[in-house]
């Protein structure tokens, strides 16, 4: 093309070299100012809050001895344990203190049978019985519609695919799936775990419906304008559903339509989102790096997930997590659908997991599958002492669909992978306290291939979905190893845990375990508002940069950080180390009391008091006359 283009110049007028020339040059401005950055750069990836984004000085060299700096992580437990205790504190006592504190936070009366609802809590000692802002977040839009539309919709939006009814009629429970023919036209776990979490209380509720989401992804994005202007979009669906989503629904996307370009806009039209002009398809994206990071942010550390990333601020970011590039089609409109998790911008209603509340070989600790018993500790646990000192992940090549395809190298899964299994010199830089028992940080650069056969093992072990150049590609890049019984996870100490096609439904089970989970992840879950990050587990950036100097810190310098530092610590054996680094205990504090959250808060039977709770809201909601769905104090 360029040749054909250098010949033509040589016989054409100097005007038309002039226009030319003009535009090649606005060619160039175009792209290197204003085109899409390539996908491949993650050091724009916002990350949550963190404590040391300040750029000390132990990044302006090679190699740093002996700086006076206190590590962070202390700083993030110590933080994370105050907050925790305090909202515990915080908690009412007494029915009565339930009742203005609901009023306080909610501007209105509790449900009707509020009252039952906390003598069920009591019954079952539940510890957070004022921390539903969740549910008061997810279900707010509804008040804006009566109850006859409500009703309505939800009828309408059971016969969509992957939509399952739950039914309460005369107390009791049945799960539909009224739409036929269609690939999902089984009822889903996800109806029925949801029909068993309400079982000890479907006598007391009234008649009503939910829509259960068979999927694991998100389904409802409405546009900005809709949700800030209500009257811009259909108020009532009495014409059906075809004409509330303006045409048949398609289960899946058809053509150049994707779940990036609906998300985007649901962001203010003046958001960095809705004003981008190049297509997700750019053609000008450059090839996946090998681990693309940079090193001055290896020792941040995120004080929570990156569940409240802002891809309205940093759309750039979006090429980094599956659930942009899903299959299936999202819902435009707000009908009510009930679903395990939601990342920012979604509007579905958070409910527990059916993978959570049931027992399975695959999702569940202790779980006994020759005898289908629960036991309290998991046959193949090990004593902390007898774990292995190094960070596992297994899983499959889950994370995303393929719409558009093409963009499967930088889902969230295959970063880590392809993180975890450079074999390159890339120098990675990692901060530790030395020598052990000090306030005295070493910092050294280490190449990550040294750096993950020391500390890392993590493997694919099954292939779902495509990838660039085939299997051939995905194998040459990422790790892969045989299958492995969940048991297996706990004879180490570090549990990564990273979301699949949504969340992570091995989540609970980890905690359950007697190692520390290390947790990235863009979802919230019901029980967000229950459980502290730097307490119960370690949450992990979506970039990952920090995770070497997380394990520095907990497992103490691995033999090539010591040799960087010409520390006679190198002499003994890592048997022999162990011993020697406090920082363990730390480790295993967080393993305990992710254990005790598990134990105490993260039962099913919190998981069937949060449903109760939402069945009284939702009764109120479903009703024609809300006032008369109070509670009333006796």
């Amino acid at each position: 093309m360029s040749f054909r283009l250098r010949r033509g110049l040589r016989c054409v007028q100097p005007n038309h070299v002039f226009f030319a020339l003009f535009s090649v040059c606005l060619f160039v401005f175009w792209f290197t100012g204003f085109r899409q950055r390539p996908f491949n750069d993650l050091d724009d990836l916002q990350q949550p809050p963190s404590t040391t984004s300040d750029k000390r000085s132990w990044f302006k060299s090679h190699k740093t001895k002996g700086k006076q700096y206190s590590h962070p992580i202390p700083q993030l437990m110590d933080e994370a344990e105050r907050k925790f205790n305090e909202k515990l504190a915080r908690q009412s006592k007494t029915l009565s203190e339930a009742v203005d504190e609901y009023r306080r936070r909610y501007q209105r009366e509790p449900p009707k049978n509020f009252d039952k609802w906390w003598e069920f809590a009591q019954r079952f000692d539940v510890k957070m019985v004022d921390e539903y802002d969740i549910l008061m977040e997810d279900l707010a839009p509804f008040y804006e519609l009566p109850g006859e539309e409500i009703r309505r919709r939800v009828a309408q939006v059971g016969q969509l695919p992957s939509i399952d009814l739950v039914r309460v009629r005369n107390g009791h429970i049945t799960v539909e799936n009224v739409q036929k023919g269609f690939q999902d036209s089984e009822v889903s776990a996800r109806a029925r775990g949801f029909r068993s979490m309400m079982g000890k209380f479907a006598d007391t509720l009234p008649d009503l419906d939910f829509p259960i989401n068979a999927k694991a992804e998100g389904r409802v994005l409405i546009p900005w304008e809709h949700q800030q202007y209500p009257n811009l979009t259909r108020q009532d669906s009495s014409g059906g559903v075809e004409e509330m989503l303006g045409g048949p629904f398609q289960a899946d996307w058809r053509g150049d339509e994707n779940v990036w370009e609906a998300w985007r806009r649901t962001c203010s039209p003046d958001s960095p989102a809705r004003r981008l002009y190049a297509s997700v398809r750019d053609p000008f994206a450059k090839k996946v790096s090998r681990a693309n990071v940079s090193t001055n942010a290896d020792f941040e550390f995120a004080e929570g997930t990156s569940a409240y990333l802002d891809f309205c601020e940093h759309p750039h970011s979006h090429y980094t997590q599956g659930h942009f590039f899903t299959d299936w089609r999202s819902i435009p409109v707000l009908y009510p659908v009930f679903s395990p998790a939601r990342t920012k911008g979604f509007m579905d209603i958070r409910i527990p997991s059916h993978y959570y509340y049931g027992s399975t070989k695959g999702y569940t600790y202790g779980w006994d599958a020759e005898r289908e018993v629960l036991l309290p500790v998991d046959k193949m646990e090990k004593p902390w002492e007898e774990k292995i000192n190094k960070i596992f992940w297994r899983g499959a090549t889950t994370g995303g669909g393929s719409h558009p395809p093409g963009f499967s190298p930088q889902y969230h899964r295959h970063r880590f992978l392809r993180m975890t299994s450079d074999t390159s010199d890339t120098p990675r830089t990692v901060t530790f306290p030395h020598p052990p028992n000090s306030t005295s940080l070493a910092t050294v650069t280490v190449p990550i291939s040294t750096l993950n056969e020391e500390i890392m093992d993590a493997a694919f072990v099954k292939v779902s979905g495509l990838y660039p150049g085939g299997l051939k590609a995905l194998m040459k890049d990422h790790r892969f190893a045989e299958p492995v019984p969940l048991g297996e996870h706990w004879s180490y100490k570090y549990l990564v845990d990273l979301d699949g096609m949504s969340y992570s439904g091995r989540f609970m089970a980890f905690l359950a375990s007697d190692s520390v989970p290390i947790k990235a992840t863009v979802y919230t879950e019901f029980f967000s508002d229950w459980i502290q990050p730097w307490l119960h587990f370690v949450p992990l950036s979506a970039t990952y940069k920090e995770i070497y100097n997380i394990y520095a810190f907990f497992n103490g310098p691995t033999q090539s950080m010591l040799n960087r530092v010409n520390s006679s610590l190198a002499l003994f054996s890592p048997e022999e180390r162990a011993g020697m680094w406090p920082e363990d205990e730390r480790a295993r504090k967080i393993a305990q009391a992710g254990k005790e959250w598990k134990r105490t808060m993260g039962r099913t039977l919190d998981m069937e008091v949060y449903v109760y709770r939402l069945c009284l809201e939702w009764a109120r909601l479903w009703a024609d006359d809300r006032d008369s769905m109070n509670y009333v104090p006796s």
